[in-house]
């Protein structure tokens, strides 16, 4: 008898129904990935084993939180003949090795970034191989910028030439063009020899890393790429940390190995040549847990790459046409899933798990820590997933994961980028900052292109419906079917207990902007929380609660860190990210991509407002079955539709905004004040200030003035106001007599035409009137390009402030 019952679930949250009267029969499984709004599923998986109904309640779930070692390598040997386990099969053993119990110890992710190519069956000179290099590091440079080094192979194959500096890329792009062989490292056994720089060969393989110093200060002997021993065996670019490296580090002393480096990254050059000197005759699954097993023998030309919670893809250049959109994924032929030893698994045939070009046409490979790096030359990428090893060999390219879990996708999709190369180029602005903030009129739109139409007054957000997965239970193949049901997540938010915003810096802010709109929409409470203070206080969250993570990144490493110990509780995860297949967006159950376009410069200016807009929309959304509401809610959809003409409005202040700024930028502390949907713009505007100055601010609630902060206030002191003409301007005025009485004298940013409110400051900024909850996008416009024209005046580098990384993956 043929019998079939439905199970739904909702991946990654783990409920689960089970009809115990349904025999135990077989399961297949058909998961969505969840990309917001697209339905993208992988193929069906046939798990051959009984199912016990204890293992359908046991079903494994999201991976409990832990602390875990991150780390991405790429690595490169120099293909001597006596080579029989390289850089290639060790590095997933090595830091494996190298983080042992890192589930403890985990302290974050350094902002080091990687750039990797090679090509194949593709002519290309050292010379080109150099530029490519170092314009991919230039392009990601703001994710760390304290000492760069590239490594690149020599004429011979044989060797690996190594150039390292201290201080930015530019520095290292300096050496390079006096293409002077003095200028590059190579290993003690081999004579310095002529790299030939303009003689073309069809295949190379070069490395390059920007660092953003954790270990070791920055010079050019801590510089990646890191090596195994003089003879450069082993050469590694690495990021992340290796938390128990000091424990390693004494073990390899104790084996006669000497350290010139402080870094954590050289113990695991150092730890894969004394694997290979001890076990030369390895096998492969041996070395690598039985995932790479059809590497072998020797490495030269060829490149691996890993990720664990760092973002990593690989971009594919070729002029034939693909042979397929999906990489399928490698596992060794015994690998279990994890937790589930009991459970054989079918194997997957190694004949289709390569990919390549038709015809064994030639091709070029990217390996990069962000898109921006790649897209001017490729816009086919794959997104590497957490515990992916990417592996290229002879033109094939083909992907190895450590670990199988039952909810794992078959396959990697290769995706086509929408992102184009005017967006990560300066054009006519001085800095990338300057262009993101005159990009907001544009970058608006963007965020609401296709989602509120402003003719019938609704606001559509695909993100926050996703598909269910089924499990269909059958007693033969030909009985099993998958069904896929649309589920709308609107109705279990306006259900549940209450909303709680995570996010941290400008996030915080975006989500502190929009608080009380979403109480108001909503009628829901609503928590604003700092992502590393939740988890400190060890926040109780709870199964009805949703929580909303937002990341211009998604790749914040508090934030992360916050969705994985709410998701483990059984909340309902949103995101909000501009990045598409970043880990928030990959861990939520949905979200919302805010679309505001790639934002290079460190101080984040238009994601902060796409960011406001996309939590605006949200709360527009849940109200849309309100009667009671629907004239407010008209009311913002008003606002919104001429926001683009109020910011170019507002962006016309720029000449007055920077005579200002002289005014301003000698001083050695700022204050800055404002209440109601305005607070969120003080904080955010004294934010900006310190990132891009180094002058102190401080962004205060005009409410708390008697309670301390008006002890400040003298003639001397630098004091900006936010009064605009809503629910609490009575109060606002109030705050800004009392300044004025204590011979302050403030700047104020008020509406068009507010003279009572101009009578009582020493400047006024004067924007455009728009909805009071909206008006924080236009009051922190001016804030923006303060801070830009007191850096350029104080010759701060306004797009790489001192100290400071645009993806803060560092704990």
């Amino acid at each position: 008898m043929s019998l079939r019952h439905c199970v739904q679930t909702r991946v990654g949250r783990g409920r689960k129904k089970v009809d115990e009267s349904v025999p135990a029969t077989s399961v297949a499984v058909e998961h969505e990935v969840p990309r917001w709004g697209v339905r993208m599923l992988a193929p069906a998986t046939e798990w051959s084993f009984p199912l016990a109904r204890e293992n359908v309640r046991q079903w494994p779930s999201s991976a409990p939180i832990g602390r875990r070692a991150e780390y991405r390598v790429v690595l490169v040997t120099d293909g001597l003949e006596n080579m029989k386990c390289g850089a290639v099969q060790a590095a997933e053993r090595v830091v494996g090795a190298a983080c042992a119990s890192a589930e403890e110890r985990y302290k974050g992710r350094p902002n080091n970034s990687i750039f990797a190519y090679l090509n194949y069956l593709t002519p290309k000179s050292r010379r080109e191989i150099l530029e490519l290099l170092v314009n991919g590091l230039k392009r990601l440079e703001y994710r760390g910028y304290d000492s760069a080094g590239v490594a690149l192979d020599t004429p011979d194959g044989k060797s690996i030439a190594i150039v390292r500096k201290s201080g930015k890329v530019k520095a290292l792009e300096d050496e390079i063009l006096s293409m002077s062989n003095t200028d590059f490292f190579f290993p003690s056994t081999s004579e310095e020899e002529d790299l030939q720089f303009d003689q073309s060969t069809d295949c190379h393989v070069g490395i390059a890393h920007t660092r953003w110093a954790t270990h070791g200060v920055p010079s050019e002997i801590n510089s990646h790429p890191q090596r195994s021993d003089v003879d450069h065996s082993f050469v590694v670019v690495h990021n992340g940390i290796v938390t128990n490296y000091k424990d390693v580090k004494v073990f390899l002393q104790k084996k006669g190995y000497s350290f010139e480096s402080d870094t954590d990254t050289e113990i695991i050059a150092k730890l894969i040549h004394h694997l290979y000197n001890k076990h030369p005759t390895y096998s492969f699954r041996e070395l690598v847990e039985q995932v790479i097993q059809q590497l072998s023998k020797h490495f030269p030309g060829e490149c691996v790459t890993t990720r664990r919670g760092s973002p990593l893809l690989v971009g594919i250049k070729a002029k034939t046409r693909l042979a397929t959109d999906h990489v399928p994924i490698l596992y060794s032929k015994d690998h279990r899933p994890h937790g589930r030893g009991e459970i054989p698994i079918l194997a997957r045939s190694d004949s289709t798990a390569e990919f390549q070009p038709l015809e064994n046409a030639e091709v070029e490979y990217f390996f990069a820590s962000d898109a921006s790096a790649v897209i001017e030359h490729t816009n086919r990428v794959i997104f590497l997933e957490d515990d992916d090893v990417a592996a290229v060999k002879d033109g094939m390219l083909s992907i190895h994961r450590l670990r199988r879990s039952l909810d794992d996708s078959h396959s990697r999709e290769i995706i086509t980028l929408k992102m184009e190369i005017q967006q990560i180029m300066k054009g006519n602005y001085s800095s990338f900052m300057q262009k993101e903030i005159f990009e907001q009129p544009e970058s608006v739109i963007n965020t609401m292109r296709g989602r509120v139409n402003f003719d019938n007054k609704a606001v559509i957000l695909g993100g926050i419906k996703l598909a269910n997965a089924l499990v269909v239970l059958s007693s033969t193949a030909e009985d099993g079917e998958i069904e896929v049901r649309i589920s709308d997540y609107i109705p279990e938010i306006r259900r549940c207990r209450r909303l709680m915003l995570i996010g941290c810096g400008t996030s915080y802010h975006s989500a502190l902007a929009t608080r009380q709109l979403l109480e108001e929409l909503t009628e829901l409470p609503v928590m604003v929380e700092l992502a590393s203070d939740f988890l400190d206080r060890y926040t109780p969250v709870f199964r009805d609660d949703v929580c909303f993570f937002i990341s211009q990144s998604g790749e914040t490493a508090d934030t992360l860190m916050a969705l994985r110990y709410c998701k483990n509780r059984g909340a309902l995860i949103v995101g909000i990210t501009n990045t598409v297949g970043s880990s928030i967006c990959r861990e939520s159950h949905c979200g919302v991509h805010i679309n505001a376009g790639p934002e290079i410069g460190v101080a984040s200016t238009k994601a902060y407002t796409s960011q406001f807009i996309s939590m605006v929309m949200f709360a527009l959304v849940m109200s849309e079955d309100r009667i009671s509401l629907q004239t407010r809610r008209n009311e913002i959809l008003d606002g919104l539709h001429h926001l683009d003409e109020q910011i170019r409005e507002v962006l016309k202040l720029d000449d007055e905004v920077s005579k200002l700024a002289k005014d301003l930028y000698q001083h050695k502390s700022l204050l800055i004040m404002g209440r109601g949907y305005n607070f969120a713009t003080c904080m955010e505007g004294a934010l900006k200030v310190k990132e891009l100055t180094y002058m102190h601010s401080e962004g205060l609630m005009s409410g708390e003035l008697k309670h301390g902060p008006l002890a400040l206030v003298d003639k001397a002191m630098p004091v900006i106001m936010i009064v605009t003409r809503d629910p609490v301007y009575v109060k606002c005025m109030n705050a800004l007599q009392q300044v004025t009485a204590r011979e302050g004298r403030p700047i104020v940013i008020c509406e068009k035409g507010d003279t009572e409110t101009q009578s009582f400051a020493s400047k006024t900024l004067e924007v455009p009137h728009t909805v009071d909850c909206l008006q924080g996008i236009l009051t922190v416009i001016p804030m923006q390009l303060l801070s830009y024209h007191i850096a350029v005046l104080k010759g701060c580098n306004v797009d790489c402030p001192r100290n400071l990384a645009k993806s803060v993956t560092v704990e």
